[in-house]
């Protein structure tokens, strides 16, 4: 039997996925509902699946116990902290995200 995680997001990863969806809109309202749509769905099967998300490479990064779920050009970071997946931000994979953790 799958043990189920609880999903928690910080309030930070929620005002990354505000703004997410606020730069989609103005170019396409269709697109950014789909985007958020598939990185809500992606987090989701964190409370089943929880180690899907890759180790990441920044020594400094891992010893802080982060893990990376990448979805389409977004950057997933969260820790696994008892039974709770805590997502900590939801980065565009082109910027500069060490210094945002």
């Amino acid at each position: 039997m799958l043990k189920n995680y609880k999903i928690l997001y910080l309030p930070i990863a929620f005002n990354d996925l505000d703004e997410i969806l606020d730069y989609i809109l103005e170019d396409d309202p269709a697109a950014a509902l789909e985007t958020i749509e598939k990185i809500q769905g992606s987090i989701e099967k964190l409370g089943s699946f929880p180690k899907i998300g890759s180790i990441p490479k920044d020594p400094r990064l891992e010893r802080l116990g982060n893990r990376i779920l990448i979805v389409d050009d977004y950057l997933i970071f969260y820790v696994i902290d008892g039974d709770v997946v805590r997502i900590r931000r939801i980065i565009h994979g082109s910027r500069n995200y060490s210094h945002l953790l």
